[in-house]
């Protein structure tokens, strides 16, 4: 045996036995055994009921381990409409505008370790919505499109059968243990994805009185935004940030930023004052500075726009000020964290979706790397070894990427290259009619080029508000001359509508910390749910408290929100 092979043979038990001494006895983040839960089969959809989605939920996830986690705290991130398309065209973006080709980048959530693809479909529409892919995200259970937490069976604006099927949501839960929760949004804090988190309504669009039909009023329906605040689930959310001043003032009072606005209320509530009340030493701030001055160790109430917030392009230019996803996500999580008991919290960059819905890559894609940029801060300001994170979108768009553009090829730029898979990377490629297109495209929506009454045939140009749309009559426009890169031009769209539609792809699921390695395969939307709850002990014992929990101590029972509701 040689000098060298000899001294290899002693080294390698050495340092065998110093990796096993360094090495930590169990990762946060490393696979456990599944437990295994019976589903009964059934007929779909005539036999599908809250109870058996809430026990497959919570099959999927305990099948692949999620029960083992030890998480203090989550914090789920929903990139509204956030496509694997979107995901791919803003990592691209995102690494030309630091100067790079851009394909090799990455966004924050894609650097975690845990991966899934998420099924998002609705019980009654193939392509779903936005309020009933964020109610089985929030309640274990999948439900209706258009509906906020609630059970399958009523209809669309039912407000009887509403109020006889609310699910338990996951921050309800929380709240009614003692944790700290949080909500926080660039969309209205009463539209659909944040309404799931603290309201059960029979439409996502009674978001105030004046939106509340007279028969549901009749009926004991709520509005959503009185749901938000008046919650009995502790004192509701301890942080909640996002737009929507309106739907929290009356009509007799002027919006502190436009002279011209007021609330929307007719019913004479005043919600901001309703929620210091609940909130003593809390909180209610309405731009940037005001925020950047609340203390830290208190509860916060902000709206920063009587709408919507504004798209990550257009915030510089806010008057009042506005913080970005980043900021207030830092803001949330800074005065949640003081709860011994841990929090769970919800961050939605909700104007991708409308900036898709509009035609308008350029806002979609700069909202998506707004996003990840608070997804990074909040990597960051939190351990992987008590803070499950968990990225995903509630569903699809119509976006896609197309051609065979050459490495590094502007994103949003016209496709050089060939429109086969060999060609000049210097030169256009081009259509069958000899016109050059662009990498981005929807497949409908209100960049078809045709007239309208309000643009002309042609390229259009952000924000386009259709009506009176006519056929194309001088064919594709030629984009040689174009500027497809700037921020307001508007994607070519296949098939004329006056809003851009949702895709029913599925979308990803990405995962760090306690419970992210249970995050792998195909699963349905709902699971989303138990991935969250199973990962974080003390809720699991909440529910096991009750009786809702199996042999193994997984919750399998759909809970009674009762169970859950503070003494009054």
């Amino acid at each position: 045996m040689s000098k060298l092979r000899s001294a290899s043979v002693l080294l390698v038990p050495a340092l065998l036995t110093a990796c096993a001494a360094a090495a930590p006895a169990t990762r946060a983040d490393a696979p456990s055994a599944g437990v295994v839960i019976d589903v009964p089969t059934i007929k779909h959809p005539q036999e599908e009921t809250p109870a058996w989605w809430y026990r497959d939920g919570a099959a999927q996830a305990a099948q692949r381990g999620a029960p083992a986690a030890k998480a203090r705290n989550v914090i789920l991130f929903v990139g509204d409409g956030m496509s694997l398309t979107t995901v791919a065209a803003a990592r691209i973006l995102a690494g030309q505008l630091k100067g790079a080709p851009g394909e090799e980048n990455r966004l924050s959530w894609e650097r975690f370790p845990a991966t899934a693809l998420s099924k998002t479909y609705n019980t009654d529409s193939q392509t779903p919505d936005s309020a009933g892919t964020m109610s089985a995200m929030a309640t274990g259970v999948k439900t209706r499109a258009g509906v906020l937490s609630i059970g399958q069976k009523g209809a669309r604006g039912d407000c009887a059968e509403a109020l006889k099927a609310p699910m338990l949501t996951l921050w309800e839960l929380a709240a009614g243990s003692g944790l700290a929760t949080g909500v926080v949004t660039t969309t209205r804090v009463t539209h659909a994805t944040p309404g799931a988190t603290f309201s059960h309504s029979a439409d996502r669009n009674w978001e105030n009185d004046m939106d509340l039909p007279e028969k549901a009023k009749a009926d004991g329906c709520v509005d959503i935004a009185r749901q938000m605040i008046e919650s009995p689930y502790g004192t509701g959310p301890d942080v909640l940030m996002g737009g929507g001043r309106a739907n929290f003032m009356t009509v007799e009072q002027r919006d502190p930023e436009y002279d011209d606005k007021v609330g929307q209320r007719l019913d004479g509530r005043d919600l901001i004052a309703t929620w210091k009340q609940r909130h003593p030493g809390g909180s209610y701030v309405w731009n940037a500075k005001q925020l950047a001055a609340a203390p830290k160790d208190r509860p916060l109430f902000a709206l920063f726009e009587p709408d919507h917030m504004q798209f990550e392009h257009d915030r510089p230019q806010d008057g009042a000020g506005e913080p970005s996803l980043k900021d207030m996500t830092l803001a949330a999580i800074e005065r949640l964290k003081r709860n011994p008991n841990g929090y769970v919290l919800l961050v939605e960059g909700g104007r991708i979706d409308h900036a898709h819905h509009m035609g308008n890559a350029y806002r979609a894609l700069t909202d998506t790397i707004a996003l990840s940029e608070a997804v990074d801060a909040a990597n960051q300001a939190t351990s992987a070894d008590d803070t499950l994170i968990l990225v995903t979108a509630d569903h699809s768009h119509t976006l896609s990427f197309v051609g065979y553009p050459t490495r590094g090829n502007p994103m949003l730029g016209k496709v050089r290259g060939t429109s086969g898979e060999d060609g000049d990377p210097n030169d256009y490629a081009r259509d069958s009619l000899g016109k050059p297109y662009t990498t981005l495209n929807y497949s409908n929506g209100p960049g078809y080029t045709g007239a309208s009454a309000q643009q002309p045939e042609g390229p259009h140009t952000f924000p386009h508000t259709v009506s009176g749309t006519m056929e194309i009559e001088k064919g594709r426009p030629d984009l040689t001359k174009v500027d497809t890169e700037a921020p307001d031009y508007m994607q070519e769209a296949l098939v004329p509508t006056s809003s851009e539609t949702h895709g029913g792809d599925d979308v990803g699921i990405w995962a760090r910390g306690p419970g992210s390695a249970a995050v792998r395969g195909s699963v349905e939307q709902n699971t989303i749910y138990h991935f969250l709850l199973q990962s974080m002990p003390k809720l699991r014992a909440s529910l096991c408290a009750k009786g809702d929990c199996d042999t193994h101590q997984v919750p399998v029972t759909l809970p009674k929100p009762d169970d859950f509701k503070s003494a009054r």
